[in-house]
């Protein structure tokens, strides 16, 4: 089966990211790649209008490079009842050439297991635990065991387990005991009522399709259960140690594992245990499957394709560990090292959107309108509508292909969206914190970059104060040495700024306010990438 390929965003994922992804995905899968969709984060309103607009649904959630048991393959989930008989489990084993047998409830809850050795230790053992496994045993499991016919069955009987089989040969039968064993007899051999006189618990009867009444009304007088045995008289001496449940033999100190763990940390637990095979159960303890130390050296962690972000700091959890296939960005390059060669596509644009609508034109895919309207969403969002100064040319020349294609007006098409997304009503300032923030470690400043867009700056109806308390709190929390939240107008195209960490004094520096003002209206700063960093690493780099 071909390995899904994950196509995934940054951290914290905006509009660009998520439409990048689904439509490089989509790419991807014209050319018989599977590939998926992902996000790392929650969506932010504008990218949850724009997908209830063309009709997609959220990309999947991921939250690791690392693969779990659940996405590799291992062995089926055969599974047998309690009630199931030992030489049943057996000729399922040897059918399907598994060493181990999953017990499962009536809910197909996993309760123990039976292995190849457990049952080999039956046929081996002649001990009191094997009497004591026979005494317990049903009638009806004996004659099911041996395709048999119970006769009569007495709930008094008494059987101690041992086994009684009569001579092939007529003799002397006063040196053989029998008193509460299971005798096996022919239909020629000694009376049936005189086996019973010498206190046979239990009568197998082979070669024979019937009992006299008189032998059933001596069965009840001394209640002796009598089955007729559907086997020949070898098989049926074997088969009757194989005749009890596997309830009485199966393991319940169980080592399992959850069909979420990850399958490095199944392998690190595997190697303090001396089992072959382990069983893989759900949350609700559903037997999965069966995983063994094969299953796990030859499992192998995520692919994964890298939209919108190269840093391995704003990527999906261990993503170190995963396999990088290809990267689609136009930022900055900085912590990226992969252990074999990538596809590695980084263009001067002002979107990811762009690149990946140029990458279907270049290979004369057909971009779907849906898709289109996607990607031209993603550019108008990234580029501020083209006034970011990160725009290019390429990025309006796109977007009006897009456009076409999508039978979209730009600016209306511009206007619908951004009201959708600038929409703050009912947010926490925390909720605003968090909906578009990137990481970065600018000379050993560890620095966080939250941008929130707004239609107007009247829309953002906190105080000041109430701003800074929570980004002081969250600065905090995260153990930064500067936190920066940029306010960015779209319409008044321009930014405001609140900082805060030991080295807020630096973003203050970065963004002077006005005489007498707190939070001055930074005109033409709209751009995170372009302008706010930049200016923000050259006020660190002086002190750092």
């Amino acid at each position: 089966m071909q390995d899904t390929v994950y196509v995934t965003g940054h951290q914290h994922p905006d509009t660009d990211s998520v439409a990048a992804a689904i439509g490089y995905a989509f790419y991807k899968r014209a050319h018989g790649v599977r590939a998926v969709p992902c996000r790392l984060g929650k969506l932010s309103a504008e990218t949850r209008f724009l997908l209830e607009r063309f009709g997609f649904e959220q990309p999947m959630l991921l939250d690791d490079a690392r693969v779990r048991l659940s996405e590799i393959q291992i062995d089926a989930p055969i599974a047998i009842s309690p009630d199931t008989t030992i030489l049943e489990a057996r000729n399922i084993i040897r059918e399907t050439g598994k060493k181990t047998l999953g017990v499962v409830d009536e809910n197909g809850k996993l309760i123990g297991l039976v292995t190849k050795n457990d049952i080999a230790n039956v046929a081996l053992d002649r001990s009191e635990h094997n009497a004591e496994l026979i005494r317990a045993t049903p009638t009806e499991y004996f004659a099911r065991t041996l395709n048999g016919t119970v006769i009569y069955d007495d709930p008094e009987r008494n059987i101690n387990g041992r086994i009684g089989i009569i001579p092939i040969t007529d003799g002397d039968l006063s040196k053989y005991k029998f008193v509460d064993r299971i005798v096996i007899a022919g239909d020629s051999q000694h009376s049936l009522i005189d086996l019973m006189d010498r206190g046979a618990g239990m009568l197998i009867l082979i070669r024979t399709d019937s009992v006299s009444d008189e032998v059933i009304a001596e069965a009840k007088l001394r209640h002796v259960p009598i089955i007729l045995s559907g086997e020949g008289t070898m098989n049926t001496s074997r088969y009757v140690f194989f005749a009890a449940p596997v309830k009485e033999i199966m393991t319940t100190e169980l080592v399992t594992f959850f069909d979420h763990e990850f399958a490095e940390d199944v392998g690190n637990k595997m190697m303090r245990s001396r089992y072959h095979s382990y069983p893989v159960v759900n949350d609700d303890r559903k037997l999965i499957g069966y995983a063994s130390r094969y299953h796990i050296m030859n499992a192998r962690n995520k692919k994964i394709i890298l939209v919108d972000h190269n840093e391995f700091t704003q990527s999906v959890k261990s993503i170190e560990k995963a396999e990088v296939l290809e990267v689609i960005d136009h930022h900055r390059i900085n912590d990226f090292s992969t252990r074999q060669p990538v596809n590695f596509r980084n263009e001067i644009v002002g979107s990811s959107a762009t690149i990946v609508a140029t990458v279907y034109r270049e290979n004369q895919i057909p971009i779907p309108p849906n898709i289109a309207g996607l990607l031209l969403g993603a550019i108008l969002s990234d580029t501020l509508k083209f006034q970011s100064p990160t725009c290019t040319q390429r990025d309006i020349d796109t977007a009006n292909i897009l456009a076409a294609l999508a039978d979209l007006d730009i600016d209306s098409f511009a206007r619908e969206m951004f009201s959708a997304g600038t929409n703050l009503e009912g947010k926490t300032i925390q909720e605003l914190i968090n909906q578009d923030i990137k990481f970065f470690d600018i000379e050993g400043c560890q620095t966080m970059i939250s941008q929130v867009i707004v239609s107007e700056e009247q829309q953002l109806t906190m105080s000041e104060e109430e701003i800074q308390s929570k980004l002081d709190v969250f600065t905090r929390k995260k153990n930064l040495d500067l936190c920066i939240l940029a306010v960015t107008s779209i319409l008044e195209n321009g930014s405001i700024f609140y900082a805060s960490g030991e080295k807020a004094p630096w973003a203050l520096e970065a963004f002077p306010n006005k005489e007498n003002e707190q939070h001055s209206f930074q005109a033409g700063i709209v751009s995170r990438k372009k302008q706010i960093v930049p200016i923000v690493t050259g006020v660190i780099s002086k002190y750092a």
